[in-house]
């Protein structure tokens, strides 16, 4: 499965719950999450999305905001698979 497929699904998923999942284009700053989800009640998770079956796939840039992102107390998460997603929504309590 392509990354932009699963990217689609995820979307779709996010969607299925009430919230929104917009993608996240920053001009200047290179290496942001993919996706901003935004959740009922406020809940917001930054989303990097990765192929299916990549072991990791971030590159030095993207650690580094990633990183940034976490230190500043969000939520950030690399999502590769569905069962992934809807694991990590469910122990959210969403």
């Amino acid at each position: 499965m392509y990354e932009s497929t699963f990217e689609r699904k995820l979307c779709e998923y996010i969607k299925s719950l009430g919230g929104k999942a917009y993608k996240w284009v920053s001009p200047g700053a290179p290496g942001v999450p993919d996706r901003i989800a935004i959740l009922p009640g406020g809940r917001i998770i930054f989303i990097e999305v990765k192929r299916p079956g990549l072991s990791d796939g971030l590159s030095i840039r993207q650690k580094k905001v990633i990183a940034t992102l976490e230190g500043l107390g969000c939520t950030v998460w690399r999502i590769s698979d569905m069962e992934d997603l809807k694991a990590r929504l469910r122990a959210d309590g969403v």
